[in-house]
């Protein structure tokens, strides 16, 4: 897992409970696993297309750094397909996993379009 991305959890990213808000996190992940795709098929042309079961397995804190990670795992003909990880960059607690977000390729009318990468060849220039 590659860990690019770091954020400071601020008292506007909290909840009620004083605790990071998922929406927030969601919107952070979103945008990273979005960032990562695009440099990884050289377009920014990358939709959301799918995410699979959000586990929210500990909480973060106000004045936390979180770290967002991200990973390819499969490839199509017009998508990637990533697992997500976010964890506390001091002690490594694992805050959320997402096993598989979906990523798509779209031409200027959002239509779905190949991306011409293979899997291999996303290994090798990490």
């Amino acid at each position: 897992m590659i860990f690019k991305t770091r954020k400071l959890v601020s008292p506007p990213d909290l909840n009620p409970a004083n605790k990071l808000f998922g929406g927030q996190l969601l919107k952070w992940i979103d945008e990273e696993v979005g960032i990562y795709a695009m440099c990884q098929l050289g377009s920014n042309h990358i939709v959301t297309k799918f995410m699979s079961e959000i586990n929210f397995r500990n909480p973060a804190f106000q004045g936390d750094i979180i770290e967002i990670g991200a990973e390819v795992y499969e490839i199509g003909h017009t998508s990637i397909t990533l697992k997500c990880e976010v964890r506390v960059k001091d002690t490594k607690i694992v805050i959320i996993t997402i096993d598989k977000i979906v990523m798509v390729h779209v031409d200027q009318n959002g239509r779905p379009k190949p991306h011409n990468k293979t899997l291999e060849e996303l290994r090798l220039n990490k």
